[in-house]
């Protein structure tokens, strides 16, 4: 009998280490890849490099379709007579204020969209007969150019910046509040659940749970949203014109087309562009590149 003890032995010695085995593997899947953090100027390379690049083909190609002289200069205008616009404001101070004019009323807007997109998300989200009374005009409003709403809005309020509010508001609360249902939808149902059973009430669901859970999605909504608030927001500027409210982008862009100055335009265009990937680079990607990071999705990164 001693024979056969020792090979139960050994085969429980082999099966115990093929599990440990298998739980390893397990464990090296559930956990995120160790990829070391690439240096300063690798970083530098991969993510300033290519639009440096592509901005320098773009004007390359603009100066050789001007010097090819196909438009006439009132329609395609030479690359440095955008630039000493663009340089004059700039030395002015005028480039300052348009910006600071434009960005603090999105800021405030976008802010004001979040606080009331985010319960109307988790509202739309959780309960049947909300989704189904609002759920399709949620779509619709975020499928209606916002520019609609501002002669409405000059109407109701006048032209001041509730109007302008108003406009950016509704350009943003629809796509907040969508994408927080998008990404509520794709919650395991298996987290709300186990929430339940905890004792988790549903504001506590909501907070502790379903908000970190569907992070990704709602992070996706905010982007969505900042970008509808800025493009409602520059219909809005173009439209209402009011000394009171100030000088925009918007109102820039509207000085250069009413003097027939289309390098006031394409100052303005480059102006309008600049801000919004600003805004992306230095608030929505860092976020989006914390929140994969946080979840081992650094393979896109």
């Amino acid at each position: 009998m001693a024979p056969l003890d020792r090979s139960a032995a050994k085969g429980a010695v082999t099966a115990a280490e093929e599990l440990d085995a298998v739980g390893a593997g397990l464990d090296a899947l559930d956990s995120p890849p160790g990829e070391s953090r690439p240096g300063f100027w690798k970083r530098f390379a991969r993510g300033f490099l290519p639009p440096v690049l592509a901005l320098v083909l773009l004007v390359v190609l603009w100066q050789v379709l001007w010097a090819a002289a196909f438009w006439p200069e009132a329609y395609l205008p030479a690359p440095l007579a955008v630039w000493d616009e663009f340089w004059e404001r700039l030395v002015t101070g005028d480039v300052a204020e348009y910006v600071w004019t434009s960005v603090h009323r999105a800021a405030l807007g976008f802010a004001a969209g979040v606080v009331l997109g985010t319960p109307l998300g988790l509202l739309v989200a959780k309960v049947r007969v909300v989704r189904a009374a609002i759920g399709p005009l949620l779509t619709g409003l975020q499928s209606l150019p916002s520019v609609a709403w501002v002669p409405a809005a000059i109407l109701w309020f006048g032209i001041n910046d509730g109007a302008i509010y108003f406009v950016v508001l509704l350009g943003s609360v629809p796509s907040i509040a969508n994408g927080l249902v998008s990404g509520i939808d794709q919650i395991p149902p298996i987290l709300p659940q186990v929430g339940q059973v905890m004792g988790a009430g549903r504001l506590s669901s909501a907070r502790h749970i379903l908000l970190p859970a569907a992070l990704p999605g709602f992070l996706a909504g905010l982007k969505q949203g900042w970008a509808f608030s800025w493009r409602s927001l520059m219909a809005a500027e173009l439209i209402a014109l009011s000394p009171q409210l100030g000088v925009g982008l918007g109102a820039y862009l509207n000085q250069g087309s009413s003097l027939n100055a289309i390098e006031k335009v394409i100052a303005a265009i480059f102006l309008i562009m600049l801000v919004g990937v600003g805004i992306e680079l230095l608030v929505f990607r860092p976020a989006e590149r914390a929140v994969l990071r946080a979840r081992g999705l650094t393979a896109s990164l």
